[in-house]
């Protein structure tokens, strides 16, 4: 099947790319991500860019601090960074620049346009303008939630990807006051970005377009800050796979009333939606549904067990589906986890007390990965 900018592109509409929108930032492989013989997502975009500027490259750009710093170790790098300056400082900052130039391009060609902005932030390591950090001064964070490692088989990692970092020989699972610092830190980075995106948004008004624009803003992850001792993501708890998704029609002379959906969708579903308020045909057998109409389904139509919509994912070593009120995890060693929503969440392993909502779902994670 097409990917969905290129279903886009086949249907008329100029497609570019700007950050990170695959897997490395500029959408490259080779040695430093920009070999243009190595896309990773070919016949996708007219343009797909990644502005190095100080950081060389796309590979520096992913990881970068302030003022070029690039990692090559990243033990030698600090997790944590508040430099004073403007938002162009770190690697977003050129991002966002090298954005409003083609959506002012894009805002006065002759094609509808299909534009996709990727910010890293708040990817490691957590560095942003002071500015943002200064937000929290003084601020007094909530307790970190279900803070112990889960007993039993779980998914549960040594948050190696955050470790690896120049942490000052301190552990935030031992230490409240590195583990305030480091979720305040990440607050500035979610912070940044939100600045970012206002200012992008603020530029698709400024270009004339911001009526007649699907504007989709959509995380690829969740990450843990210290719920079930993990630092990272890469496990199947909620809080490494529940992911930021806000969906705002082209508003095109009508009033568009804004609202909180609590369903579960999964990001397979954006295809077809984008592709139904776009007024495109979706390709023929995709996955996921379009949610403007999967989520307005009334609740006593769906499964009184598992209710409403799905969601499944996976790690390298067990599967999930998510329902409106279960979680089921089955490792490959056949060990599984089953957690109620209802009740205490995804810290009480239930699965003995429930042996007909495994089964069934179960029998519906089989049906979804196609096995037999």
């Amino acid at each position: 099947s097409p990917s969905m900018p290129a279903w886009f592109r086949q249907h008329g509409y100029r497609t570019v790319s700007v950050g990170k929108v695959s897997h490395h930032p500029g959408g490259r492989g080779g040695r430093n991500w920009d070999d243009d013989a190595q896309p990773e997502m070919p016949l996708s975009w007219d343009e797909h860019l990644c502005e190095s500027g100080e950081w060389k490259h796309p590979r520096g750009v992913m990881h970068g601090l302030a003022h070029g710093e690039i990692r090559e170790q990243a033990s030698q790098m600090d997790v944590l960074q508040a430099i004073q300056g403007s938002d162009g400082i770190y690697p977003d900052g050129l991002t966002l620049q090298t954005a409003i130039e083609q959506l002012d391009t894009l805002s006065r060609g002759e094609k509808p346009f299909f534009l996709a902005v990727g910010f890293l932030k708040p990817h490691l390591p957590f560095g942003a303008p002071k500015k943002y950090l200064d937000l929290y001064e003084g601020v007094e964070l909530p307790a970190i939630a279900h803070p112990n490692k889960p007993a039993g088989k779980t998914t549960w990692h040594r948050s190696g990807e955050f470790m690896k970092y120049n942490r000052w020989d301190r552990d935030p699972n031992a230490d409240r006051e590195f583990a305030d610092l480091v979720r305040k830190h990440y607050a500035a980075c979610v912070s940044y970005s939100d600045a970012l995106v206002g200012k992008l948004l603020a530029a698709l008004q400024k270009a004339g377009s911001s009526d007649d624009t699907v504007v989709v803003l959509w995380g690829d992850h969740g990450w843990h800050l210290g719920e079930h001792a993990i630092w990272g993501k890469h496990a199947l708890f909620e809080e490494s796979l529940h992911s930021p998704l806000i969906i705002r029609p082209a508003n095109s002379g009508r009033q568009v009333v804004s609202q909180t959906v609590d369903a579960v969708v999964e990001t397979i579903d954006v295809f077809p939606t984008v592709c139904k308020l776009a007024d495109v045909e979706p390709p023929s057998g995709i996955d996921g549904e379009n949610l403007f109409a999967s989520v307005a389904q009334p609740p006593e139509t769906s499964s009184a067990t598992t209710g409403g919509n799905l969601a499944v994912s996976y790690t390298g070593k067990a599967q999930t589906i998510r329902s409106d009120q279960y979680r089921l995890i089955v490792h490959k060693d056949g060990s599984l986890e089953l957690y109620d929503h209802a009740a205490e969440g995804e810290t009480k392993n239930v699965a003995s007390e429930f042996p007909s909502v495994v089964e069934q779902l179960r029998g519906q994670l089989d049906e979804r990965l196609g096995r037999p």
